[in-house]
């Protein structure tokens, strides 16, 4: 593997081009109005893995969108790696915030970014950081350097709750049996430090109704004679938290993995700058819970976040309504031990118990799943660690994410193998946000890393 680094500049425009085009299909799985760009992004998969010189790739239909299932295998006694990761990406509204189209990706510099970076929607989550180990994989391929076997899962319903990939999991152990799992769906500290993702959050999504009169109502015939389902909500929801940012929902903490003041001590000593972190979101100062620090609260803390809130009218001008139902969608994100079916089943009991008689609540739970914590013990982290140390000069430093990846507890629970969550994106990357990017940095320098990842594995495995 001594050339990677000649291969990718050799390559570079090719990678990068072909990424464009890959970003160019709106495969947003959310939205049905984009269903057959999703399928089309199933089959441009496909055919990459199958350029890239897998001997064997299929596209294998579920209840909901196609997984892409790929493989090279030269010697069953040798190790094996799944790669994972997912082709569809979030709906791209609000569009007017983009200042480019969000399906027509262009190359812009910044001041993070001095090489360029891909803005389009998912070039960071998930294509770009997905289409690295293609190239990776190609690179192995045609420089004849592949040290064990590969498999590619590649999925089309990660951004709606990976809907059938547990029983496609359940379904097909033998086929996707393994030794390590590889994700890259996350991120690392800076350009200059690399991180390695160890702990995920879990999640649970609910959306609420609150419903009142049978109609809307005039608000000056009625208002102050009955209940607003607006002002409700907006009461249910202020209560879910405390003067101390606590969540108020009782039980929610008791499973709640408290952290030693070593382990928060060890956390701490990844760079931060509390000072850059409020100017990259132009905010004044933090917000969060009592007692923890800005990068414990969204890492090794639950979270309750109201994602959308909607009712009544919103047009342009005035209408005087009191509106019948009021809307809001709520995320919970949970820490390891914290079970998302049983947090799901609290804030429901919960939330009905605190509205009042005037009004009727309903409570759809829509996805979820467990955390997760990988060991840095393990062969598959240290592999990583030796591959990122050889590429940026400096040994990774573990991280817990706040984000929440519930395939990862899946696998492990079914497939019995680790998860090893390798992610070259940057918190400042705007992913599910518009203007959405992904340094060319970033990019290349996953495709010449994760080749070593493989060297190191099999080394470390004998």
């Amino acid at each position: 593997m001594d050339n990677i680094k000649q291969y990718v500049q050799e390559n570079k425009e090719r990678f990068i081009n072909e990424l464009i085009e890959l970003l160019k299909i709106p495969s947003v799985s959310a939205d049905t109005a984009y269903s057959q760009d999703v399928i089309d992004t199933a089959e441009a998969v496909k055919s990459s893995l199958e350029n890239a010189g897998c001997n064997f790739v299929e596209i294998c239909e579920t209840d909901g969108y196609p997984i892409v299932f790929g493989e090279h295998i030269i010697d069953k006694n040798l190790p094996t790696v799944l790669v994972y990761g997912h082709y569809d990406v979030q709906p791209p509204d609000p569009m007017e915030l983009w200042t480019s189209p969000p399906f027509e990706p262009v190359i812009k510099t910044t001041e993070i970014h001095p090489e360029g970076a891909i803005f389009a929607r998912g070039a960071c989550d998930d294509k770009g950081q997905m289409y690295m180990h293609v190239k990776a994989f190609e690179y192995m391929i045609k420089n004849n350097c592949l040290p064990c076997n590969v498999k590619f899962m590649i999925e089309g319903e990660e951004e709606v709750g990976s809907k059938s990939l547990s029983s496609f999991v359940e379904n097909n152990q033998e086929k996707l049996s393994n030794d390590v799992i590889l994700i890259s769906d996350t991120g690392m500290i800076s350009n200059q430090q690399p991180s390695i993702t160890t702990g995920l959050r879990g999640l649970s999504y609910v959306e609420v109704e609150v419903t009142g009169p049978n109609r809307d109502l005039h608000s000056g015939l009625y208002g102050g004679a009955v209940a607003n389902p607006i002002n409700i909500l907006s009461k249910m929801i202020a209560s879910l938290h405390d003067e101390n940012n606590h969540i108020t929902i009782p039980g929610f903490y008791d499973k709640v993995e408290e952290l030693s003041s070593a382990e928060r001590a060890e956390m701490a000593k990844a760079p931060f700058s509390l000072e850059n972190y409020k100017k990259a979101l132009d905010i004044n100062d933090v917000y969060g819970e009592t007692g923890y620090v800005t990068n414990e609260r969204n890492s090794i803390r639950p979270t309750l976040d109201v994602n959308g809130i909607w009712g009544g009218y919103t047009g342009e001008g005035a209408k005087t309504v009191i509106a019948s139902k009021a809307y809001a969608k709520i995320s919970m994100r949970l820490v390891p031990n914290q079970d998302w079916h049983e947090i799901t089943e609290l804030f429901t009991k919960h939330f009905e118990s605190i509205a009042p008689k005037a009004v009727k609540v309903k409570v759809t739970p829509h996805h979820g799943g467990q955390g997760y914590v990988t060991p840095i013990d393990s062969i598959g982290y240290q592999a990583a660690n030796k591959a990122y140390t050889e590429t940026f000069g400096v040994q990774a430093i573990p991280v817990r994410s706040g984000g929440s990846i519930p395939i990862v507890a899946l696998f492990e629970k079914e497939l019995k193998s680790k998860t090893i969550l390798m992610g070259f994106g940057l918190d400042s990357d705007a992913i599910h946000s518009p203007n959405e990017h992904f340094g060319v940095f970033n990019y290349l320098k996953g495709i010449e890393t994760i080749p070593l990842f493989y060297k190191y594995f099999v080394e470390l495995s004998k």
